[in-house]
């Protein structure tokens, strides 16, 4: 029998008392997709109170390919609320409503592979005004927690190759407006959300592929590969049905790539106790990030993350999500498979 359980309650909802570790991060991450209008987007604040900063990231994407990104680092002087650079979370009703909202500009990218050259991409391309209002509800239940020891003692956590030490997710319906540049879509759609709280750098894992899946209300999944080292690697997720999760016991991901090495077209594959699933995958529209790290030795560490806005396919029904793939870059290339 194991000595660790997953705890999760509402009060998790509101932000943490931080640790002391230099790299504590405290974020929140909403994806909203409209099946009709093909478009939508993420939003994510991520905490660093122990830093100074917040990492702030609003990512839209529009039914004709362009995409609307702008990313910021504001100051903080507190991790008691998600409130900065614009973006705003409230947590209206723990586990069931929430609320997500951006005032700011955006970077509005005909071609969003310009950002594999961010200076350049933000120098010509323009920034235009961005509103977002977005009311979240949960139509899941949730998935994850915090792992605990029974006796209450603390699990022991090297902060340097920390990812998260909590973490939790639930399938979610969004609704409201996003305006850029004065025009104004309403958004009426489905989506993933999730928080986690704890030391984390980009760079502590070597790899990792997150695909969240809305096929309808009533169908959905999370598949996740994280591959932290040749010795470590966790393959899992959720599949969302008839009101209830299954967990994933294991899953795989063949990808065609592009000539950039960006997702372009996929199989997941995964199995639960009760069955196994097979989900098509074929990316809409995708935007390169790059996060960097220069470590105390000198050593300047390179992590790029693609995130696509893509249709999926189960059973000859169509939905939407995202697939995110997280590389470290060595020599110049992303090192996942």
């Amino acid at each position: 029998m194991s000595d660790i359980e997953i705890k999760l309650e509402p009060q998790d909802e509101f932000n943490h008392q931080p640790d002391e570790a230099s790299n504590y991060n405290e974020s929140m991450y909403f994806n909203v997709f409209d099946h009709n209008k093909k478009m939508g987007g993420w939003f994510r604040l991520g905490n660093r109170p122990n830093e100074g900063y917040a990492e702030m990231t609003c990512c839209i994407y529009l039914p004709d390919g362009r995409i609307g990104f702008m990313f910021g680092r504001p100051e903080i002087t507190t991790n008691e609320f998600f409130d900065a650079g614009g973006m705003k979370f409230e947590v209206i009703d723990p586990f069931k409503s929430l609320k997500v909202q951006y005032r700011g500009k955006i970077l509005l990218l005909d071609n969003p592979k310009d950002m594999l050259n961010p200076s350049k991409a933000f120098k010509e391309n323009p920034r235009v005004e961005c509103e977002a209002d977005i009311s979240i509800s949960g139509i899941s239940p949730m998935f994850g927690g915090q792992a605990v020891r029974k006796d209450g003692k603390p699990l022991e956590r090297d902060p340097e190759k920390s990812f998260s030490k909590a973490h939790y997710e639930q399938h979610t319906s969004g609704k409201g407006i996003i305006k850029i540049n004065g025009e104004e879509w309403t958004i009426d759609g489905l989506g993933l959300r999730d928080k986690s709280w704890g030391p984390r750098y980009w760079q502590a894992i070597e790899w990792y592929r997150w695909l969240t899946i809305n096929i309808n209300d009533e169908i959905g999944f999370m598949f996740s590969i994280v591959h932290q080292s040749e010795d470590s690697e966790r393959r899992g997720g959720i599949v969302l049905k008839d009101g209830k999760y299954e967990i994933v016991k294991d899953c795989k991901i063949e990808t065609e790539y592009d000539d950039d090495h960006f997702q372009k077209t996929f199989t997941a594959w995964a199995e639960t106790d009760e069955g196994e699933y097979e989900v098509e995958g074929k990316v809409i529209s995708l935007i390169p990030l790059r996060n960097r790290r220069n470590t105390p030795e000198g050593d300047s560490l390179v992590t790029r993350i693609t995130e696509g806005m893509t249709q999926y396919t189960y059973k000859g029904i169509v939905g939407y999500g995202m697939s995110e793939y997280l590389d470290q870059v060595i020599d110049g290339k992303p090192i996942g498979p």
